[in-house]
């Protein structure tokens, strides 16, 4: 027995959301689910019935990107350095640290999975665990450790320069 076309369609906004998330591009994000649904269709006779669903097709989701972060990095190593400075410099922005989804960029990948399937998704630790194939103290820890890094991302001050500093503010005179 296998699922309907209907149950996999529902899936969609969550799908699509959390991949939004994941890459940061709409793009990126809609080839991504569409790579998703496509496996999980033509994989549709290995789901087991009785399991959740949404587990399953959010654990290829998230093994397709994986997969294809692999293939990225394994085929240009310049990737991962550009990547890298294009991340410093959306971070450099000192109006970014209030922006969500930019603390959310900052965390680092394993964290800001469980943080998006908990919080977000609102999936159980015992849900997120099967999606990411890691027990479920491990979820608990990376929740842990993601949400205080994203408190801490949050609320940072803005940089010092957009506040003046004593040495360089202008000595008052008094004028009669």
């Amino acid at each position: 027995m296998s699922f309907a076309a209907a149950e996999l369609e529902a899936l969609i906004p969550r799908l699509r959301r959390y991949a939004r998330a994941l890459t940061h591009q709409q793009a990126l994000a809609d080839d991504l689910v569409q790579d998703a649904l496509e496996r999980a269709w033509a994989r549709r006779g290995q789901w087991r019935p009785g399991t959740d669903l949404r587990a399953w097709v959010f654990t290829i989701l998230h093994n397709v990107f994986i997969s294809d972060a692999r293939r990225v990095r394994l085929a240009s190593p310049a990737a991962e350095s550009d990547s890298a400075q294009q991340h410093h410099e959306r971070s450099a922005d000192p109006a970014a640290l209030f922006d969500l989804e930019r603390a959310l960029a900052r965390l680092q990948p394993e964290q800001r999975a469980v943080v998006l399937l908990v919080g977000l998704e609102e999936m159980s630790y015992r849900e997120a665990a099967d999606v990411l194939g890691v027990p479920a103290g491990t979820i608990m820890s990376r929740l842990a450790r993601g949400r205080a890094r994203l408190r801490e991302l949050m609320d940072e001050p803005p940089a010092a320069t957009s506040r003046p500093q004593p040495d360089a503010v202008a000595a008052l005179r008094v004028v009669k």
